[in-house]
């Protein structure tokens, strides 16, 4: 079974999406554990306190250390083979081969970021670094929740058909996914294109191959 920690200040946040679709179905058929590991619990202090203002001045607040540090800590022993990954603006892009190299795993820790980030020592105590893209988002939980389910629906037995995670998108050497096309033959004028009724199978992945290209091409 693949284990998933996400340290979170919302655990709340996952409630809804993992009780669903095809997350839902890998927990309840014991493909992935997934545990929400409250960051708040681990504060020193009265009020449960995260947070802190900058040195230096500016806006905003950073999370601290010390709450962070010992939340990792916790994950660790938990799942002492875990690889810890903090989400961060600043981390290496997230794409499908960082997915695959994920399920290869015993165990995934996500650390969720709030607030203007994290104080710059907490990096040296996770693993990597990791970025959904140019953009920032007000937490590290929607980020969180795109990398867990990128690694679930890969995992073995997951999804209904095996091709289904082989064949998508980005898996094989980067390339998009070439159109895809259902009933009816004709919808408002569009016409599904010949060759796909053909049945001539030889033809049918020759074109795939050449729209995947064509696509990924003009997209990227």
């Amino acid at each position: 079974m693949f284990h998933a920690q996400i340290l979170t200040l919302f655990p709340e946040f996952f409630d809804s999406p993992l009780h669903c679709s095809i997350p839902k179905r890998a927990i309840e058929d014991g493909k992935v554990a997934v545990d929400c590991i409250q960051i708040r619990d681990f504060a020193n202090n009265k009020h449960h306190k995260v947070d802190d203002s900058p040195y230096g001045g500016g806006p905003g607040m950073l999370m601290k250390p010390e709450p962070v540090v010992a939340a990792i800590a916790e994950a660790r022993k938990r799942q002492p083979t875990t690889h810890v990954v903090m989400l961060t603006p600043t981390g290496a892009k997230f794409t499908q081969q960082k997915a695959l190299e994920y399920i290869k795993k015993d165990s995934v820790t996500l650390l969720c970021g709030r607030y203007e980030g994290f104080d710059e020592r907490i990096v040296d105590y996770v693993d990597e670094e990791l970025s959904m893209g140019d953009y920032v988002l007000s937490g590290g939980e929607p980020a969180a929740l795109s990398v867990l389910d990128a690694i679930i629906r890969l995992l073995p037995g997951v999804l209904g058909s095996p091709e289904s995670a082989v064949l998508d998108s980005f898996t094989e050497e980067g390339m998009m996914d070439w159109p895809h096309y259902t009933r009816p033959e004709e919808f408002e004028g569009k016409r599904v294109p010949d060759v796909l009724l053909s049945g001539d199978h030889a033809k049918i992945e020759a074109w795939r191959l050449n729209q995947a290209k064509m696509r990924s091409q003009k997209r990227k």
